[in-house]
Formats: structure tokens, C-alpha cells, sequence
């Protein structure tokens, strides 16, 4: 057991900075994700919403001719919608930024 591990601490090195190197690169992907706004629409652009790669919501809006005070229902589930489309984009941006890093590895949780 003890020349199996002898052969294994000198790759160690270089995985520790392999993995160093990708967690760097990892994290300037996170940042640049945090940086990017992603819009979601419904109603044919009546209700926009606008979140980060973080999925934090950043800005709604509703366009005037959508709010009717008879029909709050239909303005709820415009908004709902848009932040929906908005997240999913979100979420499709995060895999596709951080997909190359995970590539190959099963990390339960890690996105």
C-alpha cells in the first residue's frame, strides 16, 4: 500500500493546482454570470422582467395597456410568466457558462 501512495503525492501537486486553476476560472465565470441580464417576457412584451445570472430579479415592467383594474388576475399571471421565462433563460445561461467545468463530473447540488 505505502509505493502505491508514493506514485499518487507526486500527481498531487499538480491536480491541487489543476484544481486551483479551474475553481479560479470558476469563479470569474460566477461573477461574469452576476453580471449578465437576462430578460423574460409575456403578452407579447406587455410584462418584461429582468434578472442577473444569480437569478436575482433586477427590474419589472408592465406596460400601461396591461393594467386593468378588472382583471388582476390576468396581470399576476403575466408577471408570473415573465419571471418564469426569465429564470429558465437564467438557467439555461448558468448551465451553458458553467457546463464546461462540470463536464464528466456528477457534483450533486453544485448548481
Amino acid at each position: 500500500m505505502k509505493r502505491g501512495m508514493g506514485n499518487m503525492g507526486g500527481n498531487m501537486g499538480g491536480m491541487m493546482k489543476q484544481m486551483q486553476k479551474m475553481q479560479k476560472e470558476m469563479m470569474k465565470a460566477q461573477e461574469e454570470l452576476k453580471e449578465q441580464k437576462i430578460e423574460g417576457t409575456a403578452g407579447g412584451g406587455a410584462v418584461t422582467v429582468i434578472v442577473n445570472g444569480h437569478k436575482e430579479v433586477l427590474d419589472v415592467q408592465i406596460k400601461e395597456e396591461v393594467v386593468d383594474p378588472e382583471d388582476i388576475d390576468m396581470l399576476q399571471d403575466l408577471v408570473l410568466a415573465a419571471t418564469n421565462d426569465a429564470l429558465k433563460k437564467a438557467d439555461e445561461l448558468a448551465n451553458k457558462s458553467m457546463g464546461k467545468f462540470t463536464q464528466g463530473m456528477n457534483i450533486p447540488g453544485l448548481f
